[in-house]
């Protein structure tokens, strides 16, 4: 299993349950750090009865991850803001609350 290309989400799940780790945040960080930008190019709204979600979920990880490109100078607010599409308020939130 270990040197296999891939591996059902049921097996995965039985083991992170037997190891008490969840290998689906993995995956799930993955897709969250190198999601395409948002284009600026206006969508029409599909209706859907599924629930919209507005607001984004940031873990402490990724939070860590973006203040370090910026601490380091691998990268200025500004690329931040727009090549990961975090809200300016949000990242001079982060930048106030964790750079200490």
């Amino acid at each position: 299993m270990y040197e296999s290309e891939m591996i059902s989400t049921d097996l995965l799940l039985k083991w992170s349950k037997l190891l008490k780790y969840d290998f689906f945040r993995l995956y799930s960080h993955h897709l969250i750090l190198f999601a395409p930008p948002a284009g600026n190019n206006i969508q029409k709204k599909i209706s859907s009865e599924l629930p919209q979600f507005r607001k984004h979920i940031y873990t402490r990880e990724i939070i860590d991850f973006i203040l370090e490109l910026i601490n380091t100078g691998q990268k200025t607010k500004i690329q931040v803001i727009e090549e990961y599409g975090i809200p300016r308020t949000t990242l001079y939130k982060w930048i106030y609350k964790y750079n200490n």
